[in-house]
């Protein structure tokens, strides 16, 4: 019987899961937060917070343990010296997941995990949404014609 027992399989075998899981927990420690779908997000979420959770403690046995999960040794360091004891006085919940918009192409929900606490740079909005560059940029295509 399976009662409580809980693991998305996302239509994948085990091998090729767990490789997503791993390429995709790697890039989140890497830039502090990515986008995906739904289902691999809430996957994710539960296999990138047990590493964080082992990786509190840093020790060979736990390095070991982390180092058959990401295999990259830049973010390896980067976990045990960084985020890892960003987290040490938090007794869980490292990473937010935020709803977004639904994909255009077969409107699958797509969502966005990130770091709790980390600082990610967010690209400023009003740089974007600005008037002038807005008027830089035509001006600068008129010249070019």
């Amino acid at each position: 019987m399976r009662h409580r027992v809980r693991k998305g399989k996302l239509g994948l075998k085990t091998e090729h899961r767990l490789s997503v899981l791993r390429n995709l927990c790697t890039e989140l420690f890497r830039h502090g937060r990515i986008t995906s779908t739904d289902v691999k997000i809430k996957e994710l979420k539960r296999f990138s917070e047990k590493i964080i959770t082992t990786a509190k403690t840093d020790s060979v046995h736990s390095r070991r343990l982390v180092n058959t999960k990401i295999k990259d040794k830049d973010i390896l360091k980067k976990l045990f010296e960084e985020i890892a004891p960003s987290f040490s006085d938090r007794p869980g919940g490292y990473t937010r997941i935020v709803k977004l918009n639904f994909r255009r192409g077969d409107a699958a929900p797509i969502s966005l995990i990130e770091l709790v606490g980390m600082e990610v740079p967010f690209q400023d909005q009003s740089k974007i949404d600005s008037p002038e560059l807005v008027d830089e940029e035509v001006s600068d295509s008129k010249k070019v014609e």
